[in-house]
């Protein structure tokens, strides 16, 4: 424990559903939920409009639905995330070299190893600072725990929530901790928890008088050694700059369960192109690949193959996921795949590929002699254009009417609302599907765009039939259809 609070812990506010918010004048203030929108889907973070009618993250999107029926429900846009993280984390690393990400939204920083004086003073000014500087810098809020371990500033900005900042001073953990829930601690899940609820324990302070001797009888020895000293506020892992990822995996849910063998093989293949493309991304190979099915009762099923070194081939990846999945029962239906790379390296083992691409030329010799006399000289049928998905909350843009969103789509037709970040809400039209003059747009800049940055809101607020200088100025939330 370290005598001052130099530890600081920042956890953006609702930290999607501020940014969308941010972005679509016309949803704040109002219920918005990001996550999975379909029937299987899962809630990523909602807003704090939305908490009040119980909607919670991780929640299935179907019950969000029927306790927060009016909310706007939107498609995760992680290009904006991200954007909107880096200038979090920029201005976190101006604090200090020592700055530890958790997740987009989410990082302990070491303030004593920024040189900031450990005083309680001197770190709340840096802390408040902060804040202004996020709010400034992102048009968003986030709130700030400080504290001399990495669990009590985790807990600190949890009690700042919203926009605000706790400081817990040294000598104050145990009171602060005792009537606090046990699972406020870290790593005491609902199975833990249920451990000790029997056992009569239901609290931090209630851990604490059980004793290391009796939490190690109930949780095994390194959980229950672990736990009381958490209990005891002790907490000494440092802040780690770096965190080496153990694994690199994607994952689909589907809407309708997967019956036919070859959809299941397609998917895989699909995950296993993503996935290389996280690991060459992340500059790493990798030496096993594993896949993961969820059937249809959600029993999982997870099969692994290692490979003789590591490698970021698509190709390898793919055949060995081929291979795997033979040894695997789809035909009660399949409700989630997934595929991963673990066991990561810096390098890649070239001799590995040697035997694959002497199959695959075989492979291709034999196709090329299975082909009737004169194909190669034949015209290649055209592709069917798959239709296009206008996902709720997806950017869009219009050659007429500029940048928008999606507000829904259906019955092949598209809604859309005509907003920008550092515009008033902004009016809504009704296009086909397949409108060619529609287009997915990328994500506007939440501060320092707007007329006086060199762009016009004028026609992503106003159609041109309907112009401010007409004189005609209908409801914001007027839907006009474009037939």
């Amino acid at each position: 424990m370290r005598p001052a609070p130099t530890i600081l812990h920042l956890d953006m506010d609702a930290f999607y559903a501020s940014a969308e918010q941010a972005a679509k004048p016309s949803l704040r203030g109002k219920p918005v939920i990001v996550g999975g929108i379909g029937p299987r889907g899962v809630v990523a973070t909602a807003s704090y409009e939305a908490r009040v009618f119980g909607v919670r993250s991780a929640m299935p999107t179907a019950q969000a639905r029927r306790l927060c029926p009016n909310a706007a429900y939107l498609s995760p846009r992680f290009e904006l995330y991200r954007q909107v993280s880096e200038k979090v984390m920029e201005l976190l690393h101006a604090l200090s070299p020592l700055v530890e990400p958790l997740s987009l939204d989410e990082a302990f920083v070491d303030l004593e190893a920024g040189g900031v004086a450990p005083e309680a003073g001197a770190v709340r000014a840096v802390g408040e600072r902060l804040r202004r500087d996020i709010r400034e810098a992102t048009g968003l809020t986030g709130s700030v725990g400080l504290a001399g371990a990495k669990m009590l500033a985790k807990i600190a900005s949890e009690a700042a929530k919203p926009d605000g900042l706790v400081v817990i001073e040294p000598g104050t953990e145990r009171e602060l901790l005792g009537p606090m829930p046990v699972r406020t601690l870290p790593g005491v899940g609902p199975a833990t928890a249920e451990a000790l609820r029997r056992a009569g324990i239901h609290t931090v302070a209630e851990t604490a008088e059980a004793g290391e001797d009796e939490l190690v009888r109930l949780l095994g020895k390194a959980h229950g050694a672990g736990l009381y000293a958490m209990a005891l506020g002790r907490d000494d892992r440092p802040v780690v700059a770096e965190r080496d990822a153990k694994s690199i995996s994607v994952e689909d849910t589907f809407e309708v369960d997967l019956t036919d063998r070859t959809r299941v093989r397609t998917e895989l293949m699909r995950l296993a192109e993503r996935c290389v493309q996280r690991l060459r991304a992340a500059g790493r190979s990798g030496r096993t690949v594993v896949i993961k099915v969820r059937n249809y009762d959600f029993s999982t099923l997870t099969r692994s193959e290692t490979l003789r070194g590591p490698t970021d081939d698509p190709a390898v990846v793919r055949e060995a996921v081929a291979r795997l999945l033979e040894t695997v029962d789809t035909t009660g239906g399949v409700r989630l795949l997934g595929v991963g790379v673990s066991g990561l390296a810096d390098f890649t083992q070239e001799d590995l590929f040697a035997q694959l691409a002497t199959e695959q030329e075989a492979q291709e010799s034999a196709r090329v002699a299975a082909e009737p006399a004169g194909a190669e000289g034949g015209e290649p049928e055209p592709e069917e254009e798959p239709p296009r998905r206008w996902s709720p909350g997806l950017d869009v843009v219009h050659d007429d009417y500029g940048t928008g969103w999606v507000q829904g789509s259906g019955v092949g037709r598209v809604t859309v609302r005509f907003e920008q970040p550092w515009s008033a809400p902004g009016r809504v039209r009704t296009f086909a599907v397949d409108d060619p003059a529609l287009r997915p747009g990328e994500p506007l800049p939440l501060v320092g765009g707007g007329p006086g940055a060199g762009q016009s809101s004028d026609p992503a607020t106003w159609p041109k039939s309907l112009s401010p200088g007409d004189g005609a100025e209908p409801e914001s939330g007027e839907e006009i259809s474009s037939r």
